[in-house]
């Protein structure tokens, strides 16, 4: 398998549970969300992210193809893979995916002809699913519920969809932002610990202000803040995770996509681990901040550097 993530991504989800930026002639970039499109022959995508939505591709797809929920007819290539959750996906005669297919818990039909030159994945949850309800009917009847258990398999499931959108849609930045954290990595850490002390300490501030009402602006940009740091200094800390696993592994041409899910799968786990898990968390939490704050989000490598005074021309 030419990227060995998404088996494992789909698994651990079978186990734990719009924007369309118009091109030009011919050429797309972005993601769909609950929209029809149709990839002509003679044009070509970045990535395609199908939300509940159709789509029919006769063109080329130059990256990966993620369908959940929506109905996916592929004619035509994709260089990269096709992952689906809860979708149908049909490959038609002239199909070609040059990475792998998954397709978990929906349709995937391979019509003669189509080829798939990575590794094909597919669960049928239609006779799996009675047997969890079964267990799940039992598990609710105990005393005790682990219910933080539960809420992590959500935010898992969460952090998978967001992934697989923030690494289509902006993969560059994604990459450069965990290559720092791979060569500047003390200083990334103590970015986010100044950083996630100083959130901290203004968060406090403006509860306080709230008293007087003034606070409550402030405190609605901190949260804004606070979510977009969160989403690509995370994503950039699971592509980082991942990426460093492949290459221990000996394998340094995986995707941004391939290494971003197998870090979030990789920092998942480890997560769960009892009172371990609360102290990697809080370590992921510094690297977050730190990798978004220091990369002013995936465009330079030091964001607080000073840059020197232009110099003036020699007379």
């Amino acid at each position: 398998m030419k990227n060995k993530s998404l088996l494992l991504a789909a698994i651990f989800v079978l186990a734990g549970g719009g924007l369309l930026f118009g091109g030009q002639e011919g050429v797309h970039k972005g993601i769909l969300v609950e929209k029809d499109i149709h990839v002509g022959p003679a044009e070509s995508q970045e990535n395609l992210i199908l939300l509940g939505g159709s789509a029919i591709v006769d063109g080329l797809i130059k990256e990966n193809v993620v369908c959940l929920g929506g109905r996916l007819r592929l004619n035509g290539t994709v260089e990269g893979d096709v992952f689906s959750l809860g979708g149908r996906v049909e490959l038609g005669p002239e199909a070609v995916v040059h990475g792998d297919a998954a397709c978990i818990g929906g349709v995937l039909v391979k019509e003669p002809g189509c080829r798939v030159e990575g590794d094909t994945v597919y669960f049928n949850l239609s006779n799996i699913l009675p047997r969890f309800a079964d267990g799940w009917t039992g598990f609710f009847k105990m005393t005790f519920v682990p219910f933080i258990l539960v809420f992590k398999l959500i935010m898992v499931f969460i952090w998978l969809v967001i992934t697989l959108i923030v690494v289509n849609v902006i993969p560059k930045r994604v990459a450069f932002a965990s290559d720092r954290i791979r060569n500047d990595f003390g200083a990334i850490l103590g970015t986010g610990a100044l950083g996630l002390a100083a959130f901290t300490v203004l968060a406090l501030l403006a509860a306080l202000l709230c008293i007087f009402l003034i606070g409550i602006p402030l405190l609605l940009a901190l949260m804004a803040a606070h979510f977009f740091i969160t989403v690509f200094g995370r994503t950039a800390v699971y592509h980082f995770f991942g990426d460093s696993l492949f290459r221990a592994f000996g394998s340094a041409q995986a995707s941004p996509l391939a290494s971003a899910l197998l870090g979030l799968l990789a920092v998942s786990f480890l997560t769960f681990i009892p009172f371990l898990g609360l102290l990697f968390s809080f370590f992921i939490m510094l690297l977050v901040f730190g990798a978004a704050l220091r990369t002013k989000f995936g465009v330079t490598e030091n964001w607080f550097r000073t840059q020197p005074p232009p110099q003036a021309p020699a007379a």
